[in-house]
């Protein structure tokens, strides 16, 4: 079993991957982690970074192959924007979903989570998609708004990550044949 979680940052990737890693006691691997230690090792700031990788593509490939190899294993919530994308290129079956929310609803909760103001973080929400996006068209050919690889599409502005959890393992029971997944919302 493998179950893909993608969307732009705020739309509840992390939160749903943790709920399901949890409930269905797999392990959890979010490239944004990986993304994050890897700017923190060389002393640089998430933006910083990503100009970096814009540049450098080796950056993306050498933790796009550390999610290729999660994938391979399986059994695994695998979150990252290419983990869907990461599936369909070696050809393993997963369950693909794409979260979404507004462009606001996005900046509320990464300036929450960060301590930054809203409105700054919408620039910044759209300085890094764009610089996702250019990258992810440049190194893979892949358009990061193109959500027609993904068997589930949920919108989170407003559904809670329970509501959305139990989503996607109503789909988790039919796709993999686990019988039926207890609800994680009570």
């Amino acid at each position: 079993m493998l179950i893909t979680i993608s969307g732009l940052p705020g739309s509840g990737k992390t939160t749903v991957a943790r709920l399901l890693s949890q409930h269905l006691r797999v392990p959890h691997v979010y490239a944004g982690d990986l993304f994050r230690r890897e700017a923190e090792d060389r002393a640089l700031s998430l933006e910083e970074f990503n100009r970096l990788a814009e540049q450098d593509h080796s950056i993306d490939r050498v933790l796009d192959a550390k999610m290729a190899e999660y994938a391979r294993r399986g059994e695994v919530i695998l979150e990252g924007r290419l983990a869907g994308f990461i599936s369909l290129q070696e050809g393993i079956d997963a369950l693909k979903v794409w979260l979404t929310a507004s462009d606001e609803v996005r900046a509320r909760r990464v300036a929450q989570r960060e301590a930054r103001d809203w409105h700054e973080v919408v620039r910044l929400n759209g300085a890094r998609q764009n610089s996702d996006a250019k990258r992810y068209k440049e190194i893979y050919g892949f358009d990061l708004n193109d959500t027609s690889i993904y068997d589930v599409v949920l919108n989170s502005d407003d559904q809670n990550p329970e509501q959305l959890a139990d989503r996607i393992l109503a789909c988790v029971a039919e796709r993999f044949g686990r019988g039926k997944v207890p609800r994680v919302s009570r």
